[in-house]
């Protein structure tokens, strides 16, 4: 493994000392960029997913073009379900399709376990490609969708609003929801472990859906499965990102999940959250992605808000409170990255 030119997102979610706040966005290799555009109309999605060439190209283009501080593997959270025998089709303006959604217990017998050295390979040698192209320069993240998050989509069959599929299961069903819930970790688990030995060097868990479960509920069908896979990861130093979407209460439970990095929506305010759950982890966060709509004063304005909202001192890593939107000027992304990089110095003398 080379040695990290730019380790200041690592050194920032281990809450040591950094001279400015590290800047990375979720779904920077994106829509938004011309450059990702020109590959995804020579592929669909599923195939950039699948060929390791492509998904490193991607992969680099927000480190190469907008000067982010680490690269998080360009992949699709229902890598998963599909290395489970839930294949799943990417509908342009429409999100995933699963054409045979799980209803019932035998649907979730006939998953398979997933052996990500066979099944999730080409993930994999895209992790190494990718480490070697990008020869130290900043960290390469990997990551996964939490267990209820993957869950949703594949009882749902699609994204959805009321989500009633999925309740109806948890409130009819609860033994077979977590059953599934069960054999969903387990594949997690080993997917996250496998990405970390094949060179990634931190790791972030997506509970998109986490906060449209009622608190109990998210207790029981999430955030158990997330502690659990969080104790089963074999890391030497390698940190652990969790973003729970929507999820403000009990702050100090996510504070506990063995999470080094809690990452946060833009509802939430991040100096309260750093006064509730004190040093126990850092915090990644919180811009609202349609800032980037707005012009350069505007931009640097809401961005210092969030600098000055978490204060001074280390344990912040600078991101948006979720993707970054596909129709964003990249002019933008990279003005805002270029603003956090110079006027975060101030909060780290």
């Amino acid at each position: 493994m080379s040695k990290l030119k730019n380790d200041l997102f690592l050194r920032a979610c281990r809450q040591e000392k950094v001279e400015r706040t590290p800047i990375w966005m979720m779904r920077q290799a994106g829509r938004y960029l011309p450059e990702y555009r020109a590959v995804r109309e020579k592929s669909d999605f599923i195939t950039m997913c699948k060929t390791p060439e492509l998904a490193t190209e991607v992969t680099l283009q927000p480190v190469d073009l907008i000067g982010v501080d680490a690269a998080i593997l360009f992949s699709d959270i229902l890598v998963i379900p599909e290395a489970m025998g839930l294949p799943f089709e990417m509908k342009e303006n429409v999100g995933p399709i699963f054409h045979n959604p799980i209803r019932l217990s035998e649907d979730v017998k006939a998953l398979k376990k997933v052996d990500p050295y066979t099944d999730l390979k080409y993930v994999l040698d895209a992790v190494k490609m990718t480490k070697s192209e990008l020869n130290g320069r900043v960290p390469l993240i990997g990551f996964s969708g939490a267990p209820w998050t993957l869950m949703t989509y594949m009882v749902e069959g699609n994204g959805s609003k009321s989500f009633c599929e999925v309740k109806k299961l948890i409130n009819s069903d609860p033994k077979l929801a977590h059953k599934l819930l069960d054999k969903i970790s387990d594949a997690v688990t080993d997917y996250l472990n496998a990405k970390l030995e094949a060179g990634c060097d931190a790791v972030q868990i997506f509970d998109t859906w986490g906060g449209i479960l009622s608190q109990e509920d998210f207790f029981e069908f999430s955030l158990e499965y997330i502690v659990k896979i969080i104790s089963n990861l074999k890391r030497k130093d390698q940190p652990v990102i969790l973003f729970a979407k929507g999820v403000y209460y009990k702050l100090n439970k996510l504070a506990k999940s063995g999470a080094d990095v809690l990452g946060l929506d833009w509802t939430m305010d991040l100096a309260r959250v750093r006064q509730r759950v004190g040093d126990k982890v850092a915090l990644q966060g919180n811009l609202d992605p349609t800032v980037l709509y707005s012009d350069k004063k505007v931009i640097s304005e809401k961005a210092f808000q969030v600098l000055e909202s978490y204060g001074k001192g280390s344990g912040h890593i600078f991101n948006l409170g979720h993707g970054i939107l596909p129709d964003v000027p990249p002019e933008n992304a990279k003005f805002l990255v270029d603003f956090v990089k110079e006027a975060s110095v101030d909060f780290h003398n």
